[in-house]
């Protein structure tokens, strides 16, 4: 517990220095993980492309026949 003990000898405003260093520290480390994840694989925006590729090519065809 000599960790501790050192950090209650800090001054106030070295304790708050830390702590929002490792919150900071901790927030960017999620953000990356995520935007990593997120933006690891593209096969939603694939599918999404194949489908509105695929409506505009039935369009056409569903406007046609309503006309007629």
């Amino acid at each position: 517990m000599s960790g501790i003990s050192g950090f209650h000898a800090l001054a106030p405003k070295t304790k708050n220095m830390i702590v929002a260093g490792g919150l900071t520290s901790f927030v960017f480390g999620v953000y990356f993980y995520t935007m990593r994840a997120v933006g690891g694989t593209d096969e939603l925006q694939i599918a999404i492309d194949k489908f509105e590729e695929q409506k505009l090519r039935d369009e056409p065809e569903s406007t046609l026949a309503t006309k007629g």
